[in-house]
């Protein structure tokens, strides 16, 4: 367990089960330490009216992310096989299609990885959080919401702008964008 999870820290790293387009592979966190930043993304579980509207969401921003060069990592504690299923299932009643992700779904069955970002409820699920980590593998930036409460895309996209400017301009402030 992580002693102290915050700001300015080297994130948990972890390795578990991910399935991205529609097929399973092992997914580190460290993979991209010195690569990308990362929007590592906790949601509940597959199948919840929040999560399915969240990642849609993100995954119409993706283009808008990989501009900032950011992988988007979206954690849950539901098994792989979940997961595939969630993605096979059309996630909303009005869709045509299966949901098609531009980023990996990860298993946290074991609820290790939320238990090392301290979300884990005391009903078993992950609280929906999203950390921002960047290059180095430090968290700069991370908010917990209440279960029943959606994300803002376009916040998320401010303040990975934010922290990469200040990264790229030391010694500077970020103005308001």
């Amino acid at each position: 367990m992580t002693d102290s999870l915050q700001v300015g820290k080297l994130a948990p790293n972890f390795l578990s089960i991910g399935v991205y387009k529609n097929k399973l592979g092992k997914i580190r966190l460290s993979d991209y330490r010195g690569k990308k930043y990362i929007i590592l993304v906790f949601y509940p579980a597959n199948f919840t009216a929040v999560s399915i509207t969240e990642l849609i969401k993100l995954n119409n921003y993706v283009l808008e992310f990989k501009k900032f060069s950011t992988q988007i990592l979206a954690v849950s504690i539901d098994s792989p096989f979940s997961h595939l299923q969630f993605l096979l299932t059309k996630p909303y009643r009005n869709s045509l299609e299966e949901l098609d992700l531009d980023f990996p779904l990860i298993s946290d069955v074991t609820r290790k990885i939320t238990k090392e970002y301290q979300l884990l409820t005391d009903d078993g699920l992950a609280c929906p959080a999203l950390f921002i980590i960047d290059k180095e593998g430090i968290i700069q930036y991370y908010t917990i919401n209440n279960l029943l409460c959606a994300r803002n895309i376009d916040e998320i996209i401010r303040v990975l702008h934010s922290i990469q400017y200040v990264k790229e301009n030391p010694g500077q402030v970020c103005p308001i964008i």
